[in-house]
């Protein structure tokens, strides 16, 4: 057993939802298709009503409202709803210790996310995959902080350079939120990729074994950047960059805002 399984072992994690539980079974579940997730989610009346203001919120830049789950489906996708989903249901289920600020916390992982969407889109790498993962790499935090609050202090202490963060949780703990947020995954059942890419996530010498794994971590090193109009893309490492063959250069013409990808609107309700 791992250190970061050992470190869960006395923690409750927060009970999923039934709606997001059959969603986390359809990610294993090749027949799973539109009319399968869209049944689970409309049980939920409240996580569809969330949804929808999501999906008529300025980061999905629509040309029209959607008002039902079907339309806000047919539009977005079904794997973009679904992962959208999970989120809400995790972001609903957290209680947040004291010296992490709910919201913010939530709009760095959405930011997380969405970097990592965008560069698995240049990487042919399953983009609703990249997103979820991303958003899950920090929920490790939440439990260091319940189980030793007193290192929160430290481990959030600015400033704080990309990638900190991580190096502070192993030098406190022995182990980073990534390898506690794999552990999470594997007691929700998610599937193995997932888990086994958050588990490599936080560190640049194991993503050269995961694709996934290599574009969450960039992901994150980019939502801790400074808040600037666009990301730099030159103070990413090197080898990260060169295992998914992507040109800085290049992408740093496109590269969106952290703003543009973390619309956190529909969870102060």
């Amino acid at each position: 057993m791992s250190n970061a399984a050992r470190f869960l072992q006395s923690v409750s994690l927060p009970v999923m939802p039934e709606a997001a539980q059959a969603l986390i079974h359809t990610l294993k579940d090749e027949a799973a298709d539109v009319a399968t997730v869209t049944a689970i989610i409309a049980k939920d009346p409240a996580l569809t009503a969330t949804l929808l203001r999501m999906a008529n919120s300025a980061m999905f830049g629509l040309s029209r409202s959607v008002h039902t789950l079907d339309s806000a489906v047919s539009v977005i996708g079904m794997a973009h709803i679904r992962a959208r989903a999970l989120f809400i249901c995790m972001a609903n289920g957290f209680e947040f210790p004291t010296g992490l600020e709910r919201l913010e916390f939530w709009r760095h992982s959405m930011a997380c996310a969405g970097f990592a969407k965008w560069l698995a889109s240049h990487s042919a790498i399953d983009e609703q995959e990249a997103w979820l993962t991303g958003m899950m790499l920090r929920l490790g935090e939440i439990i260091i902080a319940q189980r030793l609050p007193e290192s929160l202090v430290q481990i959030e202490a600015r400033p704080c350079a990309p990638g900190e963060r991580w190096a502070r949780e192993r030098l406190l703990t022995g182990f980073d939120e990534g390898q506690i947020a794999a552990e999470i995954a594997r007691r929700w059942d998610f599937p193995d990729t997932v888990a086994n890419a958050l588990a490599m996530a936080a560190s640049m010498q194991a993503t050269q074994a995961s694709r996934l794994a290599a574009v969450v971590h960039l992901g994150a090193l980019l939502a801790d950047q400074p808040a600037l109009p666009a990301p730099v893309l030159a103070d990413l490492p090197e080898l990260v960059m060169q295992t998914l063959r992507l040109d800085a250069g290049n992408l740093q013409r496109q590269a969106p805002s952290a703003e543009s990808l973390s619309d956190i609107s529909m969870l102060q309700a």
